[in-house]
């Protein structure tokens, strides 16, 4: 029997064979269509630098696995216009210190966040030496021209026990990533016993001179017992591109702006260099 003319085939068959032809294109070709679309694209920056001892260390990350696969945070994966987001895990320290231990990945649901998440927990832990918070935002800035996706936010989620003392003033790393359209939120750590190197108002630091973008928020740790349940609502938060309400430091009229360069002359009067 012979085959009937292409302009006589009936429409399911010239769909499914247009169907068929394009399963069989390479990968590279339908990338070509452009970029997936995503809700936001987080990079989640995390300190680890030496005034972290390992049990914290560990702590913080178990709150990330947890707070990433728990309900809340995927059902706000779910209710955004596109169903999800894009996400990189970072771990950061001095200012040559930045390693990306997941890299960009999207996740749309359960199986997604879990793999995601296994490979944070998987990873070894690790300390390094200073506190670089502008190179954490430069590199951090910089990671979004390869997510691969195309995002309608694009957002750093920073954590720190500590002010910048290391690198170029954080506000200029801040100012330059803001001007980009990058939101950076910030999760300041102020539950550890105090040092010289420690300031007491490193909620009023973040404020000041470390968040910065559209909808901007922070959120401090006063307890280590909130450190899961605190990652978990400020997750939602940023996925859900709320910036309230959350817990805020809220500057009296009388009251100064934070110190910037508190860590860099805390450093020099303590090291010399």
């Amino acid at each position: 029997m012979g085959h009937p003319a292409i302009g006589t085939l009936p429409w399911g068959s010239l769909a499914g064979a247009a169907l068929a032809g394009l399963m069989m294109l390479p990968a590279g070709a339908l990338a070509q269509a452009g970029p997936q679309e995503v809700d936001v694209a987080l990079v989640i920056a995390v300190d680890i630098s030496y005034s972290m001892d390992e049990d914290e260390q560990r702590l913080q990350r178990k709150g990330y696995v947890e707070a990433l696969r728990s309900t809340p945070v995927l059902d706000a994966i779910a209710r955004g216009p596109v169903g999800r987001i894009a996400a990189t895990y970072v771990e950061w320290a001095g200012s040559n210190s930045q390693d990306i231990i997941v890299p960009w990945q999207v996740i749309e649901g359960p199986e997604s966040a879990d793999a995601f998440v296994e490979r944070i927990a998987a990873a070894p832990i690790r300390r390094a030496y200073r506190t670089s918070i502008s190179g954490a935002i430069d590199f951090a800035a910089n990671l979004f021209g390869s997510s691969g996706v195309a995002a309608m936010r694009q957002v750093i989620d920073i954590s720190g026990d500590g002010p910048n003392n290391q690198g170029r003033p954080v506000t200029d790393a801040r100012d330059e990533a803001v001007a980009r359209n990058i939101t950076i939120n910030g999760l300041p750590l102020l539950y550890k016993r105090s040092s010289y190197m420690d300031i007491a108002d490193l909620d009023a630091y973040y404020r000041d001179c470390v968040i910065g973008g559209l909808g901007a928020f922070m959120v401090p740790v006063r307890e280590i017992e909130q450190f899961q349940d605190t990652i978990r609502k400020k997750l939602v938060m940023e996925i859900a591109g709320v910036s309230g309400p959350a817990p805020q430091v809220e500057r009296t009229a009388a009251e100064k702006k934070a110190s910037c360069l508190v860590g860099e002359w805390r450093w020099n009067e303590r090291m010399g260099n």
